[in-house]
């Protein structure tokens, strides 16, 4: 006994000389970060998405790793894009997105922060020789690359004996188990059923702000950017209605519109009030006073959309929240500008009205054009106009059996949606933007191929990944198991 005593010492010493700090881990994982940031992917809202998530549920396996006693571990899977424009060899899944971005997915499995930084940056592609510098052996480092981490293998009486947990059979038995619907709905399902119910005075409260507000300032809808929790969704109201009470003349201008809280205030290029979370109401009041400046300059916008549209055979300029960042009015216009005066000068030979019904989107990041799946070009402002002439007649017949195609998704994604909410009684299902109709489509098609009682009364978000949020909605990835 005095030597197995002994021994755990001696363990723990050689433990801790290969485990990171937290702080020495975060530096480790500075080009990790760099690359995959989501506030690099201003230009990209579904590459940001993925990663924003992705992010948090990083941090989260980080920090289980420096709490005193961890033992027990879930195997995390993680989806990033990142900032690299040339595919690397490597044994994790790779794809490139369409907007030229390298997708990598990969699983957490380790123990020990070290392991855990190599592990990321070997996935990523990116270095590790920065790691070297912050005291850590070369030969641990090898170590921790491996599928066991612990260099000392003990015999199974010690376990027996002391009652530890054999991290070998652990490690085997997670990769031999692979996260599954029905297996994380048992383990997960309590949880959000006691975070939902804990939420469910927050969301009645919610609504009725939602509601009083639309029909006192005659709104067309409120809406947020990000996913924020119900009870900071319930304080930016509150903050609006103190501000109808103190000003109520600024609000008088509002009617019709829609109004989105998000990171800056203004008017986006959609016409949405945008309402910046961490501006005072000094800023919002500011923002309603100049709304008749924000209408003028919208109607020039329309025009300047128009003489691009006849200069183009009729395609329809178009702007797509869910796929292009949230520009200013001020930012869409100069775009628009930019490219209608390019337009102008270059008098490309569209026929009148050739492209009716086709339409197109600007991007200011991409240099060559393309089309996208649901049936619009993407059309870079500095697209070369001869290219850009013969890019759309080639590609005009498939624009149209895109659209169409597209049509047709989101009427039956629509279908599968309801008979999902009825079938399984849920109190709402919806996905994030980041997932196509055709991936929302199969996974719906599959789960009514199921028998999912636990999801009565819940709310369900399809997503990239598994997990129950801080108001109970549960999510899971669309190709899940």
């Amino acid at each position: 006994f005095v030597r197995l005593c002994l021994d755990k010492i001696l363990l723990q010493c050689v433990l801790q000389s290969r485990t990171l700090s937290g702080a020495d881990a975060i530096n480790a994982l500075r080009p990790f970060y760099f690359a995959v940031h989501p506030d690099f992917f201003g230009q990209h809202p579904k590459e940001r998405e993925v990663n924003e998530n992705s992010l948090k549920r990083l941090n989260g396996y980080l920090e289980n790793l420096q709490k005193p006693g961890f033992r027990s571990f879930k195997p995390t899977q993680l989806t990033f894009y990142v900032r690299e424009r040339e595919p690397n060899s490597s044994n994790v899944q790779e794809s490139f997105s369409a907007s030229g971005f390298r997708a990598v997915s990969f699983t957490l499995h380790t123990r020990d922060l070290l392991s855990t930084v190599l592990d990321i940056l070997n996935s990523c592609s990116l270095s590790t020789e920065h790691v070297q510098s912050l005291n850590v052996n070369a030969q641990l480092h090898k170590e921790a690359k491996s599928t066991v981490n612990r260099p000392i293998k003990w015999d199974k009486t010690y376990y027996s004996f002391t009652g530890f947990k054999d991290p070998e059979e652990e490690l085997e038995q997670a990769q031999r188990m692979e996260t599954t619907l029905i297996s994380w709905l048992d383990d997960n399902e309590a949880s959000a059923v006691k975070k939902l119910k804990k939420s469910l005075p927050l969301r009645k409260e919610l609504e009725r702000l939602k509601m009083e507000l639309s029909h006192e300032l005659q709104l067309s809808d409120i809406r947020w950017q990000r996913s924020w929790g119900i009870a900071h969704r319930c304080s930016q109201l509150q903050s609006l209605g103190r501000l109808v009470q103190q000003r109520p003349e600024i609000l008088k201008n509002v009617k019709g519109r829609t109004v989105v809280f998000t990171d800056r205030s203004g008017m986006s290029a959609a016409g949405h009030i945008m309402l910046g979370t961490m501006d005072v109401h000094h800023h919002w009041t500011k923002i309603f006073e100049r709304l008749p400046n924000y209408y003028m300059l919208q109607k020039r916008l329309l025009l300047l959309e128009d003489r691009i549209s006849q200069l183009l055979g009729g395609i329809q300029v178009i702007y797509i929240e869910e796929l292009q960042p949230m520009l200013t009015l001020e930012e869409y216009y100069e775009t628009l500008n930019s490219f209608y005066n390019k337009l102008r000068d270059s008098r490309l030979p569209f026929h009148p009205r050739s492209l009716r019904g086709l339409q197109m989107i600007l991007e200011s990041d991409r240099y060559a054009p393309s089309l996208h799946e649901s049936g619009h070009f993407m059309i870079p402002t500095v697209c070369d106009p001869a290219a850009l002439q013969w890019f759309i007649f080639a590609k005009a017949q498939e624009a149209r059996e895109n659209l169409k195609r597209k049509e047709e998704m989101r009427i039956t994604e629509k279908e599968l949606i309801d008979t999902s909410t009825e079938r399984f009684s849920l109190d709402r299902l919806y996905k994030e933007p980041s997932v196509s109709s055709a991936q929302m489509i199969d996974c719906c098609k599959r789960l009514l191929e199921e028998s999912l009682p636990y999801l009565e009364g819940m709310h369900l978000c399809i997503s990239h990944f598994y997990s129950v949020l801080q108001d109970g909605d549960l999510c899971i990835p669309w190709n899940w198991k």
